[in-house]
Parts: C-alpha cells; structure tokens; sequence
C-alpha cells in the first residue's frame, strides 16, 4: 500500500478487502497472489492484482467512501461503468470490465476490476522520445477524440444521469452542484453563481447545442498509455469516468489541446474545429468557469491553498469576457 496520511483524500483498503473482492468477482476459491497499490491517480485507490491461476494480472480499482465524495463528482465508478457500451468506438484501446460491484456489500465502497493494459504512462514516457515526435501523439489524441465526440445520445448531462432536454439545463445543473460544494468546504461560490446566473440568462445561445455528443470529460496526456515504438504511438486509455453528453467544446480535452500553443496543436490535425463565432467564444468562458470551479474543488482537496487562489482570478477574467 502507499501511505498517506490519516486525513488523506484517497484511502487504500485492507488485504482482507482485497481478498473478499476477489472472491466475489471470481469465486470463493480466488487466491489473491499479490496485490500493489498503483500511484498516479487522484481519485480512486487502485491496484496491481496477481491472482493464482491467472497468467495476465487484472487491476482493481476502489471508488472513495460515498460521504467523500462532491456532490458534483458523485460516484464517477458508475458513471464510467455507464459510459462502456458508448465507448464502442475506441474500445480495442479502453480495459475490458471483468466485474463490478455497486452494492456496497463488500467493502462498503463501490469497486471495478478490469483488464490490464501493457504501456507505459504518457506522462512519463512522452519526455524520452524526441521533441519533434511529439505531435505525433497529439494527432492520435485528435482522432481518439474525435471518434468519441461522434457518438450520439439520448440526453444532456452525465452518462448514468440525470440527464437534461436542454444543454442549458445541465450546464447550469452542473455550475450550481460545484457551487454548492465549494461551499460546503467553507469556500467563497459567489463568482460561480454568478456564472450560473449568466448562463441562465444566456439559455439560448447554450441551446444552440441541440445534439447531445458523448464528451471524455477527462482526456488528456494522464490518461494514455504508449507502446514501446520508436515514435509516439498510443496504446491505451484509461479512467473515463467523468463522461457526459454535450457540446464538444465543453469537453477537457478540448481545454487542454488549445492551452498552449505548441506541439499539442497537432490535435488539430485530426480534429476538425468548429467554425469561430461569436456564440462559440461566448459558450467557451462559460464552460471554462465550469473547469475552473472543478479544479478549484480538487486543488482544495489536495491542499493547494495557492491554487484555489489562482481559480478566483481566472474565474473573475472569464466573467469579465462574459460581461454584455
């Protein structure tokens, strides 16, 4: 297990946990051989498992007790379990699902185990390859997210629900639930509300979005495996559990590729931005609120006190473009 403090966010689970997972999932006889616990995530505690009678380990992951979770992020697992079968497209990249368990009869905390998949971590691995391979990993990352925003669904909002009819509906849904959390950690959400007000008044221009298309919510560079090849070349992706359906352009991804301008503009390559106008510019501050008002819940959770700062400032430069 990695040790982390008592008053940690993330908290493993007992080698008797592990074991009554594994029985449970595969049969009461399941010899568990080791189990290592994996780092890199920041939300749910997840392991390395080597069964008895298993040639390939398997990884299990455990979701956080239900009361520690934001309203705003509640149980991301099912939402992700959800999300499976309209991931088709880029599945010969995604883990199988081998089991799950939302009872809460195990352990008491919601669990999945999954395939493992071979690569090495983008983040560790992309910096060793030279820098002018690099939008080769970008344009992949384009066409994996384009294949996904293809995918067309019933409603607006999070995969597993509740959905919305309208966009507006779910953004606003979503601006006042990390609002409302940011309050219960005794933070200041005047600047969010106030985002929300302007989103309501500006319903319209968000119903523009007529088409609810399945966004990643979370893809990104952390989120990828490479194979080890000679160029960038990605093998896996992992961990979509913050899928919804919506406008692209509210999607992380998204966020990401147009942080900077540097190789990850190779995104662009392969995926095919929509055209600029003036409702898309004005669609992108609000849902860059939307961004900024979750990292804020993370940074605070994490125990940045600096990086909640920040988000008040970028927030405050977001509704100044948002101003009529």
């Amino acid at each position: 297990m990695i040790q982390r403090p008592a008053e940690a966010f993330q908290q493993g689970v007992t080698v008797g946990d592990v074991q009554a997972i594994a029985r449970a999932a595969f049969g009461r006889r399941t010899v568990v051989e080791s189990a290592v616990e994996l780092g890199g995530g920041m939300y749910n505690s997840v392991y390395r498992i080597q069964l008895g009678d298993a040639a390939e380990p398997v990884v299990l992951r455990v979701a956080p007790p239900a009361e520690r979770q934001f309203t705003s992020e509640a149980h991301l697992m099912r939402n992700e379990y959800a999300s499976v079968p309209w991931l088709a497209p880029i599945a010969g990249l995604m883990p199988r699902m081998l089991a799950a368990d939302f009872t809460g009869t195990v352990i008491g905390r919601d669990w999945m185990i999954q395939s493992f998949l071979p690569g090495a971590p983008a983040p560790q691995r992309l910096s060793s390859f030279p820098k002018d391979t690099h939008p080769l990993f970008f344009r992949q990352l384009g066409e994996i997210t384009a294949a996904v925003h293809a995918v067309v669904g019933p409603h607006f909002g999070p995969i597993a629900g509740p959905g919305h009819a309208r966009w507006s509906e779910a953004i606003m849904a979503s601006l006042q639930q990390i609002a409302d959390d940011v309050e219960g950690c005794r933070l200041d959400a005047a600047d969010l509300r106030r985002a929300a007000d302007v989103a309501r008044a500006g319903a319209d221009r968000l119903d523009e979005v007529s088409v609810p298309q399945l966004l990643t919510g979370d893809l990104w560079t952390v989120n990828t495996l490479l194979a080890p090849t000679p160029v960038p070349a990605i093998c896996g992706v992992l961990d979509l559990d913050r899928t919804w359906w919506g406008d692209p352009e509210a999607d992380w991804t998204m966020r990401m590729a147009r942080a900077k301008q540097d190789e990850r503009l190779a995104f662009f390559d392969s995926y095919l931005q929509p055209e600029e106008t003036e409702a898309v510019a004005w669609r992108r501050h609000v849902y860059e609120v939307r961004h900024l008002g979750a990292l804020r819940l993370e940074r605070h959770r994490l125990g940045s006190e600096a990086g909640v700062e920040d988000s008040y400032r970028a927030v405050a430069v977001e509704l100044s473009a948002l101003a009529p």
